[in-house]
């Protein structure tokens, strides 16, 4: 998978994308909004069984309870956890379907840097053009065809924007 100005280019077709609210980053920080550049590799995908099938047998399913740590200078910073956390986090299991499919990547995991920048995931996206916290999101129905299709190391790679 490549970042391109058009989309994401994945297996011979480009997927319109949106990045993060605070753009494509080189030196990311918790809490830019930004997308980090670099060569990141999928590690994991969850998914929402109660909404949606495993789109393959390594997925995993977000159970009630989910959460994702994004207390900086926590243990469990960058990690999932469950509730109670009285941390910082944000809720896996949402009420929206942003997060019924869910691609993990590498980004400052699994062991992460305090202030580095939490999660990049790649996810459903709210609408075509909405930015993101600093994920890489898509049309429902483009992240089923690539949940489908990725493997665990599969590359993300994120290149500097020209701007």
């Amino acid at each position: 998978m490549i970042l391109t100005p058009r989309g994401l280019r994945f297996a011979g077709r480009v997927f319109p994308c949106s990045v993060g609210r605070g753009g494509i980053r080189a030196d990311k920080r918790e809490g830019d909004g930004a997308t980090p550049v670099g060569v990141h590799r999928i590690v994991g995908m969850l998914y929402r069984p109660d909404r949606v099938a495993p789109p393959v047998p390594w997925a995993r399913a977000i159970r009630p309870g989910d959460l994702w740590s994004d207390a900086s200078g926590t243990v469990e910073y960058n990690q999932l956890v469950r509730a109670p956390y009285r941390h910082s986090h944000e809720m896996l299991r949402r009420a929206d379907p942003l997060y019924d499919i869910v691609m993990l990547t590498d980004w400052n995991y699994p062991v992460a840097q305090p202030g580095r920048g939490s999660a990049i995931f790649l996810h459903q996206w709210r609408r075509k053009g909405y930015p993101t916290e600093g994920c890489i999101a898509f049309s429902r129905a483009h992240l089923m065809w690539i949940a489908a299709r990725v493997v665990p190391g599969t590359r993300v790679i994120v290149p500097a924007s020209d701007g």
